[in-house]
């Protein structure tokens, strides 16, 4: 990328890391996934735009909420570059995870619930757990030993 016009102050990856909280390597992972861009100065030193603080906060965020990369980085494909994301951005963001978190806690719950049911249960019989093999799903791979994702 190269450095966009009427930029007011460019910052170095360590300035952007220590005004984000995050580590220098953070800063160059999500440069190279291409969640945030910079671009190179004379010295070929990485520099970033002020927008780049905005974008790794909205980052963060959706990383606590459990929002993978890949669909962070679908959805900031989508906002315009070199500019600042705004509330209305980051609304439109959070509308689009909704659906996912609000599935993920009642998965969540569902968990919990059935945690109760495992009391004494030691896992001796994974045809019955409802947390390794609902409803017998194992079954249909056939008979023998098979790895148990669970989700």
């Amino acid at each position: 990328m190269t450095k966009p016009k009427g930029s007011s102050k460019e910052l170095s990856v360590g300035q952007v890391a220590k005004r984000c909280g995050v580590a220098v390597s953070t800063i160059h992972y999500y440069d190279t996934k291409g969640l945030i861009s910079g671009w190179r100065n004379n010295g070929n030193q990485r520099r970033y735009s002020r927008d780049v603080l905005r974008r790794v906060a909205i980052i963060k965020v959706a990383q606590q909420l459990g929002v993978s990369l890949d669909t962070i980085g679908e959805a900031l494909a989508k906002l315009p570059k070199q500019r600042t994301p705004t509330a209305a951005d980051w609304n439109s963001l959070s509308k689009q995870w909704k659906h996912d978190l609000n599935s993920r806690i009642s998965k969540l719950e569902q968990l919990r619930d059935d945690l109760n049911g495992c009391i004494g249960c030691g896992c001796l019989s994974m045809k019955v757990c409802p947390l390794w093999n609902p409803n017998d799903e194992v079954a249909a791979e056939g008979t023998g030993a098979y790895f148990i994702d669970g989700g």
